[in-house]
C-alpha cells in the first residue's frame, strides 16, 4: 500500500515538472515567435538615422527621436508619480495600521482600479487633466492618467513584498534601540527591494505599450516635447496610427520591434541590476 502512494506521488511530481517544462517552454516559443517575426518585419528599416532623425510624411519616412522621447518622458514621469505614492501606501498598509475596515476599503479600491480597463482611465484624464484642469494634450497629463491606471499594481506587489521580509528582522531592529520609521526604511524596504521591483518593471511594461489611455491625454502630435505641457505621441500611439490608418506598415513594424527591444531592455537591465545587489 504504501509502495503504491509512493509510486503516485512520484508520478505526480514528475507530472507536475513536464508540465511546468512544458508551460514554460510555449511560453518561450510564443516570445521567440513575436520577437521573430517583428525581427523579419522590421530589421531592414531599422537603422541609427531611425532612432535619431524626426519624422517626415506622417512617419512614412524619417525616424522616431519625438516619438522615443515622448516614450521615455512619459514612463519615466509617469514612475516618478506612481512608484513613491503605490510604496508610501503599502508601507502604510503592512507596517503602520492595523487590519480593519481603512485597509480593507483601500485594499478593494486598488483591486477594483486594477480591473478598470485602459479606456476608462483614458476617459477620465481626459476629462480631469485635459479638460477640467486646463492642461491640455501634454506629457503631464498622459503621466498622471499612467500613474492612476499602474498605481494600484505597485501597491499590491509592494505589499507582499513587505509582508514576506521576516518579522525576526524587525526585531532585531528593535532590540537595537531602532525606531518605526528607522526599521520601516533601513531594514524592511530594503530587503523587500526585489519584490517592489518587480511591480515597477511591471507597472513600466505597462506604461510603455499602453495606447488607449494615452491617447485621449497625450495626444498625437509628431513634434519633439519640450516641456511637460507640451503634447506628444509615445510609441504605442505612433505604431497604433501607422498600422490603423495604413500610412506604413514598414515602419509600424520597426516602431514595434523598437517598443518590444525597449522592453526587454528594461527587464534584463533589471533583473542584472537586482542579481548584481543581492550577490554584494
Amino acid at each position: 500500500m504504501d509502495q503504491d502512494v509512493r509510486r503516485r506521488n512520484e508520478f505526480a511530481n514528475r507530472a507536475g515538472i513536464g508540465l511546468s517544462y512544458l508551460v514554460t517552454g510555449a511560453v518561450g516559443l510564443l516570445l521567440a515567435a513575436i520577437v521573430g517575426y517583428l525581427v523579419w518585419n522590421g530589421w531592414p528599416r531599422l537603422s541609427s538615422g531611425f532612432f535619431l532623425q524626426q519624422p517626415e510624411d506622417l512617419g512614412r519616412a524619417g525616424g522616431i527621436l519625438p516619438v522615443l522621447v515622448s516614450t521615455v518622458l512619459l514612463g519615466g514621469l509617469s514612475l516618478a508619480i506612481s512608484v513613491p505614492l503605490g510604496v508610501c501606501t503599502a508601507v502604510y498598509l503592512t507596517e503602520y495600521t492595523a487590519e480593519g475596515k481603512l485597509t480593507t476599503v483601500i485594499r478593494f479600491g486598488a483591486e477594483c482600479l486594477a480591473g478598470i480597463p485602459s479606456i476608462i482611465f483614458g476617459l477620465f484624464g481626459f476629462i480631469l487633466f485635459v479638460i477640467t484642469l486646463g492642461m491640455g494634450w501634454s506629457m503631464l497629463a498622459g503621466a498622471l492618467t499612467l500613474a492612476c491606471m499602474v498605481l494600484p499594481t505597485i501597491i499590491r506587489t509592494a505589499e507582499e513584498a513587505i509582508k514576506s521580509v521576516p518579522a525576526g528582522l524587525r526585531d532585531v531592529g528593535y532590540s537595537l534601540g531602532a525606531t518605526k520609521s528607522q526599521v520601516v526604511w533601513h531594514i524592511v524596504l530594503p530587503q523587500a527591494r526585489p519584490g517592489i521591483m518587480t511591480g515597477v518593471i511591471l507597472a513600466l511594461g505597462r506604461a510603455l505599450g499602453e495606447t488607449a489611455c494615452v491617447i485621449f491625454t497625450t495626444g498625437i502630435s509628431l513634434e519633439m516635447p519640450t516641456s511637460l505641457l507640451d503634447p506628444g505621441r509615445p510609441m504605442a500611439v505612433h505604431f497604433y496610427i501607422l498600422a490603423r490608418e495604413g500610412i506604413s506598415m514598414e515602419m509600424a513594424y520597426t516602431t514595434a520591434l523598437v517598443l518590444v527591444g525597449l522592453i526587454l531592455l528594461v527587464n534584463v537591465g533589471s533583473a542584472w541590476f537586482l542579481a548584481k545587489r543581492s550577490s554584494s
